[in-house]
């Protein structure tokens, strides 16, 4: 969401004639695009804030602005830091504003921000500008971001996107399709629908599912993505649609965050790990070739022992073929920051994400090496220049890394492909 939120930055910047630059050094106005989901990420702005002042000292001075959602949840504090000097801050629904407080911060020499939230705003009248979806050193285009709808109404007590990006608010599904015919008239074969709980996208009577089919029509698009759902929102029309439409790609990014009970309530998921392991069974009933993975807290307040086994037993029953995990980190301005003291041990969590991470890479090590000797459709990706040079890498349909040798093909390419060998992450391949 991000990366697609700084192309918006820079098609409304454009507009007003500044000037894009590829070296930092250059710019008399950087401009990071921030996170709000893990202490990490704070850690990761402050220091790139301290860096970038250092590097530059005093004799070529620099505008600094904070966007995103670290700018809504810690105005305050960003600018009471008097070490990072930060010149203008801009939250998710308030970036056409940034040629004002650019201004405001240059002429004016005031601290300027707008961290307004929006009950209305979805950019759908701005097209992004695309020059990041690329490696410009390439000819062809392969993965576009859309955003289909902005906000989340769930409240989950660890996440504070609903007090960074608001409420939910759709786009039109005629506004997204002009827009994937448009990528698609610029090359791009792949098109991922973003948003924070995207299968809940309502606008009038149309649904995700109505939205995904009308997105499948268009000339051009070879795969579509979309993250990332919530359990609640799988109705069976969804699915059939899924299994049944050869574009939508047969993968499921389902977060489980917890397999206690206890711990789903107190983190408000609105499932049991019983529904939760039904539903992964109506899937796979549905879409036989699919492939799931996953999103996973340990360490939520008062996490006992038996009840992060709870988790490893439903990671072992669920077959996820990946999982990101995450020890439990506490964000301002969260309902469980307000009434759970975060009382697990570091030690601990380090210790449960460790055993996690075991188990999860011996399942996904299996999933993968159940591949070997298949023929797979892979989607190439545009040829990252550091990596090795006589390899090659693409996706699935389900999303998996693919490393095949360098032949006679580039970015957008779609290739059949021997699957002959696998790894905890990633399969190799032969063209065939």
């Amino acid at each position: 969401m991000n990366e697609y939120d700084s192309e918006l930055v820079r098609s409304i910047l454009k507009k007003e004639n500044y000037e894009f630059v590829t070296d930092e050094r250059a710019a008399d106005i950087v401009m990071l695009n921030t996170c709000a989901i893990r202490e990490h990420a704070h850690r990761k702005v402050y220091g790139r804030v301290h860096t970038i002042r250092h590097t530059r000292g005093k004799a070529s001075p620099v505008m600094i602005g904070i966007l995103g959602c670290m700018a809504t949840n810690l105005r305050q504090e960003l600018f009471e830091d008097r070490t990072l000097k930060i010149d203008f801050i801009a939250g998710p629904d308030s970036y056409k504003r940034l040629p004002q407080l650019i201004r405001e911060a240059s002429d004016e020499g005031q601290k300027s921000y707008d961290v307004t939230l929006s009950e209305f705003e979805t950019y759908s009248d701005i097209y992004p500008d695309a020059q990041d979806r690329a490696n410009p050193s390439t000819a062809s285009r392969v993965n576009a971001w859309i955003a289909v709808m902005r906000g989340c109404n769930n409240f989950c007590t660890f996440c504070v996107v609903p007090y960074t990006r608001g409420r939910e608010r759709s786009r039109s599904p005629e506004n997204v399709v002009d827009e994937v015919r448009r990528l698609s008239a610029e090359g791009f074969k792949q098109v991922t629908l973003l948003g924070q709980n995207v299968n809940s996208y309502r606008h009038d009577d149309y649904d995700f599912a109505y939205l995904m089919d009308e997105v499948s029509k268009v000339e051009g698009i070879e795969r579509i993505r979309f993250t990332s759902p919530h359990p609640k929102d799988f109705p069976d029309r969804f699915l059939d649609l899924m299994a049944s439409n050869p574009k939508i790609c047969k993968h499921i990014h389902l977060p489980l965050q917890a397999g206690n009970n206890r711990i789903l309530d107190m983190m408000n998921r609105t499932y049991t790990k019983e529904e939760f392991l039904t539903l992964v069974e109506k899937v796979r009933a549905k879409i036989p070739n699919v492939a799931l993975t996953t999103d996973i807290i340990v360490g939520f307040p008062t996490e006992t022992d038996e009840e992060f086994e709870d988790t490893l037993q439903v990671v072992k029953k669920a077959q996820f073929d990946s999982a990101f995990n995450f020890k439990y980190s506490e964000r301002q301005g969260t309902v469980a920051s307000k009434k759970y003291p975060d009382d697990v041990p570091e030690a601990i969590k380090t210790e449960r994400i460790m055993c996690l991470n075991e188990v999860q890479k011996e399942i996904t090590y299996q999933k993968n090496r159940a591949h070997i000797g298949e023929i797979q459709s892979v989607l190439l990706e545009p040829y990252p220049e550091a990596k090795n040079t006589n390899q090659m890498p693409g996706r699935t349909d389900g999303g998996k890394l693919v490393i095949l040798p360098l032949g006679p093909y580039k970015g957008g390419d779609l290739v059949k492909v021997r699957i002959t060998d696998a790894t905890p992450h990633a399969l190799k391949g032969q063209p065939v």
